[in-house]
């Protein structure tokens, strides 16, 4: 059993047998505990964790654990309606109007949440624990806590040896990018933030591909910007209505993912690429490329495009690279790269909001990216993601062949039409009371939605078995549901 599901159900188990003891009663020490359960120390330690942070027992480090006491906080409520009026107090806003630069998280919350033990996850958008290479990243861990300085200050942009690195990862060998042109960030969504919020002011409108990511519409809604739909089709971001888009808004921002787009896995085609560059650098625009799935591609794709941003010389490209997705949610370090006045601009943004990304994950993500099971992680990845989608392709085939639409070589989900009229919301639903949590397709549109969508994932799921039985149990609710 994974350690996430063995710490939630050991926390269930004893929150049941706290009745058996009295306000202040001391538990049974964890020698008894990890024998009666048949756990592990560290499983039966984050158990106990787990109550603390709940309230319902109290943990003394050489002394023992003991039931708590009533929660007194939870006796004295007050009168928390005045928030209603002062959260909503923005100048410009009418009367019982919420302010526009209200933090709407929902979209991004869904794919954050991690469903119960007994729920398949097709829905979110991190590795499973058996495709994050976790020994790899204890060894860089570890070597990187012997390195002299690892817990000094970094420099504000990162430390010099990563940029470079990325600076190589993007480029290429032999491309334009310098490590005086990358800035390390905390993530891809860190990423995202100081980017439309260094680029465009409060009010100003951004051009998004509709659909695309819950995350930076949030992103965008909650920095104060107005995103404005382009349209996608299976070649990417609609060029011919790229121009138009910049016309009417008078945008200097475009935001896009050329490779394997979220979540039609779209990839820009050559000549669209072209034309984005040529397009944004006429309206005097920033593209913000966030190049995702550059490390998601499987093995049975064939090479990818280089980034826009190798093909960039005069600095429209903001590119962002994330270490996050291929390894670790926790591992939350990514690159910004830019030049001239917007680097600069980059960088006063992410200091004025985080001073710096902490050194020792740095250290770690570069001990990691420098050793021979770097290569070996990716390649696994790669055979991973290509099993997983072939799999569930397969499932969905037999059981709803009517649904699936093309099926990308890279990123991890597929895009699914539903059938005009479906409630998508109500779908899901059905689905997660059958024991499989998938996503509506709503939240990837920056206005309606055209089609009832469903974005199923492959990469949190325990593997290929489980994939399958998650679109048994989406059939079984598409069949409830009338579909």
């Amino acid at each position: 059993m994974h350690e996430r599901s063995s710490v939630a159900q050991l926390a269930a188990i004893l929150r049941e047998d706290l009745p058996r003891y009295s306000e202040g009663e001391k538990l049974p020490s964890s020698r008894i505990l990890v024998e009666r359960h048949q756990v592990s120390p560290v499983t039966l330690s984050r158990a106990i964790g787990v109550l603390v942070a709940e309230g319902r027992v109290v943990s003394r480090p050489g002394v023992g654990v003991f039931r708590a006491g009533p929660n007194r906080a939870a006796d004295r409520a007050g009168d928390l309606s005045w928030q209603e009026v002062a959260l909503s107090a923005e100048p410009g806003a009418a009367p019982g109007e919420s302010g526009s630069r209200r933090v709407r998280a929902s979209g991004v919350l869904a794919t954050l949440t991690v469903p119960p033990p007994e729920v398949i996850d097709l829905n979110g958008g991190y590795p499973h624990p058996s495709l994050q290479p976790e020994r790899p990243l204890a060894a860089a861990l570890a070597r990187a806590g012997r390195r002299p300085g690892t817990w000094a200050r970094p420099p504000v942009e990162g430390l010099p040896d990563l940029r470079e690195w990325f600076a190589r990862d993007i480029g290429g060998p032999r491309g334009s990018l310098t490590a005086s042109d990358v800035l390390i960030t905390g993530g891809g969504q860190s990423a995202l933030t100081t980017a439309l919020r260094s680029l465009a002011a409060p009010g100003a409108p951004v051009l998004v591909e509709s659909p695309t990511y819950p995350g930076l519409l949030a992103v965008a809604r909650a920095a104060g910007l107005r995103p404005v739909p382009v349209p996608v089709d299976s070649d990417g971001v609609r060029t011919d209505l790229l121009a138009e888009s910049f016309r009417l808004t008078q945008a200097r921002v475009l935001v896009c993912q050329p490779l394997f787009q979220n979540p039609t896995g779209a990839v820009l085609s050559p000549g669209r690429r072209n034309d984005v560059l040529r397009i944004a650098r006429a309206a005097g625009a920033f593209v913000v490329e966030d190049d995702f799935a550059r490390r998601l591609v499987h093995a049975d794709a064939p090479p990818p495009p280089l980034p826009l941003a190798a093909d960039d010389p005069d600095g429209v490209v903001v590119h962002v690279r994330s270490l996050t997705k291929v390894t670790s949610p926790s591992l939350r370090i990514a690159a910004l790269t830019a030049r001239g006045p917007a680097l600069e601009r980059l960088r006063a943004t992410q200091v004025v909001d985080s001073f710096f990304v902490p050194r020792p994950l740095q250290e770690t993500a570069l001990e990691l990216v420098g050793s021979p099971a770097w290569g070996r992680h990716l390649r696994s990845l790669a055979a991973a993601l290509r099993d997983r989608r072939e799999a569930m392709v397969a499932a969905l085939l037999h059981r709803v062949p009517g649904l699936l639409g093309p099926a990308p070589a890279g990123g991890y989900h597929l895009w699914l039409r539903l059938p005009d009229g479906t409630d998508e919301c109500a779908l899901a639903a059905a689905a997660l009371r059958a024991g499989v949590a998938v996503t509506p397709g709503g939240p990837y549109f920056p206005a309606e939605a055209p089609a009832p969508r469903l974005r199923l994932s492959y990469v949190s799921a325990a593997g290929p078995g489980p994939i399958a039985d998650g679109v048994r149990r989406l059939h079984l609710a598409c069949s409830g549901t009338g579909l």
